[in-house]
């Protein structure tokens, strides 16, 4: 078994690559011509977004967008930085709502968290040390 990809079901496709693009720095890897599902490069683990509309397609109960939830789902994807700080000011910058400015933990990491336009919650924080 091997984590292959996370998938992100949100509002606009294109809108959720184009924030993660310029407020984390990822690039894309891929946005099919329908525009309901894309692909960011993070590395090993791919992380992607698909359409609601997809969702609805998968899911024949339907799905609780985070984009509409009054609070975060409770689930979250997890960004490592030596910057936390720059990181959250620079996601704020561009739409993110501050859930939890950077702090420094007990166990030596600095972590933030943010919930982006589409409803995502993502936590930022520095690499542990080992």
């Amino acid at each position: 078994m091997k984590f292959g990809y996370t998938i992100i079901y949100v509002p606009d496709v294109a809108a959720s690559l184009a924030f993660f693009e310029r407020a984390f720095g990822f690039s894309r890897r891929f946005l099919h011509e329908s525009q309901t599902y894309g692909e960011l490069d993070t590395g090993d683990t791919t992380l992607s977004f698909a359409a609601h509309e997809l969702g609805a397609m998968n899911f024949s109960a339907g799905h609780v967008e985070a984009s509409s939830s009054p609070k975060p789902l409770g689930m979250e994807v997890a960004f490592v930085t030596d910057d936390v700080a720059a990181a959250h000011a620079q996601a704020v910058l561009l739409g993110a709502t501050e859930l939890s400015a950077p702090t420094a933990k007990p166990w030596g990491q600095v972590v933030s968290y943010l919930r982006c336009p589409d409803g995502t919650l993502v936590e930022l924080c520095t690499p542990m040390q080992g």
